[in-house]
């Protein structure tokens, strides 16, 4: 893994990275949705259901899900609570495919918006919740996207980040790697773009450390951090709570 950071394929901050990452998400539409679920075996739903219930949404609140790809977390959020909810892309096509879906299910209180994460499309101090999954570590700068989501989330606000994190367990960690690096590039590349697949464990590899994350939550103004690990650490809840009024 280490030699994989000394050479990477991809460029992993700044503006060619945020290029890229809007170029290769609006390619990759099409099949996004099932392969996600076909990669990870159906446990990303879980994971999602998860993330959602770890929130405490209340009935009324406004969120606003960042990187919300095809809606999967807007959809997940409003199964179980009388909310609006602002789903927010960087790649149209995913969220031109967000809005068939919400059009599909006949889903109320929500629309999807493109946007970039860095320069949000919302008012200072609008949203109760900002919710952001498997998106934050595609971002270009964390620290003006941290900003933003401050910026926008009310006093007492709380910011749900749901990532792919390094397992813990060694045992784990080296099968997690190997899947990553070796099964799901060449699974994704038989129906969709290959460096996407090879993308994904690079970027997973390049993402800070957990306590890097909280780190940054709190040096960019969140009162406080949480981790909560789902699945012996595969996938990473961090909660970070805005100061109240």
């Amino acid at each position: 893994m280490e030699g994989n950071k000394e050479l990477p394929e991809f460029t992993h901050e700044g503006r060619d990275k945020k290029k890229f990452v809007r170029e290769m998400f609006n390619d990759i539409s099409s099949n996004y949705d099932f392969l996600n679920h076909f990669l990870s075996v159906g446990i990303d739903i879980y994971w999602r259901k998860k993330f959602v219930q770890k929130l405490n949404i209340s009935h009324g609140n406004h969120i606003a899900d960042i990187a919300c790809g095809t809606g999967d977390v807007c959809f997940e959020i409003l199964k179980n609570h009388k909310v609006n909810v602002t789903g927010i892309d960087l790649a149209e096509n995913m969220i031109s495919i967000a809005s068939k879906k919400a059009q599909k299910k006949q889903v109320e209180n929500v629309q999807f918006l493109v946007g970039d994460a860095e320069a949000l499309p919302l008012d200072s101090n609008s949203v109760d919740f900002l919710t952001i999954s498997y998106g934050f570590r595609n971002i270009a700068h964390y620290e003006k996207a941290i900003e933003e989501f401050l910026r926008v989330l009310k006093p007492g606000g709380k910011l749900g980040i749901l990532e792919f994190s390094k397992p813990k367990n060694s045992w784990l960690g080296s099968l997690f790697t190997f899947y990553f690096h070796q099964v799901l590039p060449r699974l994704g590349s038989l129906f969709s773009r290959s460096d996407a697949y090879r993308y994904l464990p690079e970027s997973v590899d390049f993402f800070p450390s957990r306590e890097d994350i909280c780190r940054k939550l709190i040096y960019g103004g969140f009162n406080r951090a949480e981790i909560h690990d789902l699945t012996f650490g595969i996938s990473t809840i961090f909660l970070g709570f805005k100061k109240g009024e």
